[in-house]
């Protein structure tokens, strides 16, 4: 096989009640088919499939078991992961004793109608859950945004998280309209960046890593808001 035909397969695994964290999972799913021999797939974690506090999708627990690397996502509800999503993360207690996602990459994402919404505690709970199971944590490896006069809420990571991605939505404005064009650009960036690291993980795909000063990243965010203006 050469590197070319060389493939990973990268699952985004969410949960969403209004459709913003779906649009968010869907922009990092975009993200990650950038990148050439990456097989992208998304599952939903829906309520319908609880049962007595119990997730279970046999067909999906399939997929995420055969991935190569997972993008957890859940909204941020009362400073948590969403009941339904943590319902799918207890799920996983079998994959947890016989160590079945060791070495999986993994990389996390949440949204909140707030500013802060306290979206830290789910990350920290998501990257907790991912080393529990042995897998290796992925984070945002862009420089922040909006952090200073010139910048806006179109900025990438503009609310300046690292640990995973993180976004926010009007409560008030339907799914159409979720996040920011920075918070679903940053999304596609941090899908392109764990399917390019997982292809450098499992394949040895050659990797250089992209870097930039915070001048530079300001700079391409005005770029890019200056893009989506003209269109």
């Amino acid at each position: 096989m050469t590197v070319n035909d060389a493939t990973v397969t990268v699952t985004v695994v969410y949960h969403s009640v209004h459709g913003h964290t779906q649009a968010l999972a869907e922009h990092l799913a975009a993200g990650a088919r950038t990148v050439p021999g990456a097989e992208v797939h998304l599952v939903e974690i829906r309520a319908e499939d609880v049962n007595a506090g119990r997730w279970y999708d046999a067909e999906a627990m399939a997929l995420v078991g055969r991935s190569d690397a997972l993008v957890l996502g859940s909204p941020t509800l009362m400073g948590s992961v969403s009941a339904v999503f943590k319902a799918f993360m207890e799920a996983a207690f079998t994959a947890f004793t016989t160590q079945a996602w060791k070495d999986k990459l993994a990389g996390g994402f949440t949204m909140s109608a707030s500013q802060s919404g306290d979206k830290l505690t789910v990350l920290q709970q998501l990257s907790v859950f991912g080393a529990q199971l042995g897998m290796q944590w992925i984070g945002v490896g862009d420089m922040p945004g909006n952090n200073w006069t010139g910048g806006s809420r179109d900025d990438l990571n503009r609310l300046g998280s690292w640990l995973g991605l993180m976004s926010q939505s009007h409560a008030d404005l339907d799914a159409d309209a979720a996040g920011s064009l920075g918070d679903m650009i940053t999304a596609e960036r941090y899908g392109e960046r764990i399917a390019r690291l997982a292809q450098r993980w499992v394949n040895g795909t050659p990797y250089e890593t992209p870097r930039m000063t915070e001048h530079e990243a300001r700079a391409l965010s005005a770029s890019l808001r200056e893009t989506a203006g003209a269109a």
